[in-house]
């Protein structure tokens, strides 16, 4: 079926190592680029605010970017099976191509369309753009799906290596009278009645660009002290790439050959593979967000939620300090470093004994790399409820690890200032006395499991 291409892109905001991209290129005909922001159909999950300021700016880096080239962006709103179906309609179109997701949600809008659109005549193709190794193709001995990393990542190690990237196209031939777009602008996907994201503008550049700027400055800068420092919050080891990630602006193909072609990346590609893990968790447990992934943690004796609780740690207001830091960091710039989100999460957890839930829900709204599967994944690691999880009585001891991995105090210092000194505030609980609460609460779990 003859007419134009349309290339729909999702989480994949980038030109290079775009197969979709690359499959319309190659099929010959004009090319109309197709993003739809889909806050209606069933499942989905709606952004939150970071995320939503995070791609306002990356729609607009990739729509400057396909305009360079010879094509434009087309916004659309609405169920993205009826705005496909709609554009094709419109467009005359010969084909559609898109990078798979694996969401629940996602995967049956995709497998509509596809079945639908092929009925119809018209060409479609999903490829693998967004993860290294896809969940059907990683299973035990038994044929089933993995619950603990290490086997994961090691079967993963066993398949044949990652594709290589494919280059960036010099030009796409879009179509050339256009297809009816909405505004960026009106998507309002920016703060609208406070500017609250100052500290986002100044800590990130989003776009392919920056990714690939910010990918090249830790392999040669930062790659060699990963093991080493990679706890340390105030070491500036760690990569900064999982909201690039997330969006798409550099693919996981790109990072994984680029690093083994820097070398000593052994122990940061199997963040890459924690990564994946964390999505093969979510498509076979699409309810990774709501649900305990162990069903046992159901007996849990969450006590009654105390809403000045939570609105400490959320605002960094604990009087703990390592805690606070992390909690203002998150604040300010929409990112928090790993070791300290694990501190962080604990504390909610095992000391304040709010439901992880809750948690999951305020990083939601405030990390720019919130994603469906590893932000749910990871709470339910911290938690002791999830996949390959910590032992529930290990409590991260937030004096222990600040004196550990922050050791000089400056992540404190830079930013919770008020937090060390003679005029600090009072924890809000007492460390020892919520930790053995919250051993108690594991036990009544244990027995409940036995009878």
């Amino acid at each position: 079926m003859a007419g134009p291409s349309i290339v729909w892109f999702r989480d994949d905001l980038r030109l290079a190592d775009n197969p979709a991209l690359r499959a319309a290129i190659d099929r010959g005909e004009p090319i109309i680029a197709l993003y739809v922001l889909d806050e209606e159909s069933p499942g989905i999950r709606a952004l939150g605010g970071a995320s939503r300021w995070w791609l306002h700016h990356s729609l607009a880096s990739l729509d400057e970017r396909l305009r360079e080239r010879g094509a434009t962006l087309v916004l659309r709103r609405g169920p993205a099976e009826r705005v496909v179906r709609d554009l094709v309609t419109d467009a005359a179109a010969g084909a559609v191509f898109w990078n798979r997701r694996y969401g629940v949600p996602e995967r049956a809008i995709d497998a509509a369309l596809k079945t639908g659109l092929r009925d119809e005549g018209v060409e479609v193709a999903s490829f693998a753009g967004s993860l290294l190794f896809e969940p059907w193709t990683v299973k035990t001995g038994a044929g089933s799906h993995f619950s603990v990393f290490t086997p994961f990542w090691r079967a993963c190690l066993a398949l044949p290596s990652p594709r290589a990237p494919m280059p960036e196209p010099r030009e796409v031939d879009g179509l050339r009278r256009g297809a009816a777009s909405d505004s960026l602008d009106e998507w309002e996907l920016l703060p609208q009645r406070s500017d609250w994201a100052g500290g986002l503008r100044e800590a990130w550049e989003p776009g392919e660009p920056a990714a690939r700027r910010r990918l090249r400055a830790f392999l040669e800068d930062d790659l060699t002290a990963y093991d080493r420092a990679r706890d340390e919050p105030s070491a500036g080891a760690t990569s900064l790439l999982s909201p690039r990630l997330r969006w798409g602006e550099v693919s996981p193909f790109t990072v994984w050959h680029e690093t083994v072609e820097a070398g000593h990346g052994g122990r940061f590609l199997s963040e890459l593979g924690w990564r994946e893990f964390a999505w093969h968790t979510l498509f076979h447990f699409p309810e990774l967000a709501t649900k305990n992934l162990r069903p046992e943690f159901d007996a849990f004796p969450w006590p009654r939620l105390k809403p000045t609780h939570l609105e400490a740690w959320q605002r960094g207001r604990t009087g703990v300090p390592l805690v606070d830091a992390g909690m203002r960091e998150l604040w300010t710039t929409g990112y928090m470093h790993n070791r300290v989100r694990m501190v962080a999460a604990s504390f909610l957890v095992k000391n304040l004994l709010i439901d992880w839930r809750r948690g999951e829900e305020w990083f939601w709204d405030t990390l720019v790399d919130a994603d469906e599967a590893n932000n749910p994944f990871n709470w339910q690691w911290v938690a002791g409820s999830g996949a390959d999880a910590a032992p529930y009585f290990r409590i991260f001891n937030p004096e222990l690890q600040a004196k550990k991995f922050d050791t000089d105090g400056h992540y404190v210092r830079d930013w919770a200032p008020d937090a060390v000194g003679d005029d600090a505030p009072e924890p809000l609980v007492d460390l020892g006395e919520t930790r053995k609460a919250a051993l108690e609460a594991y036990e009544h779990v244990k027995r409940a499991a036995r009878s």
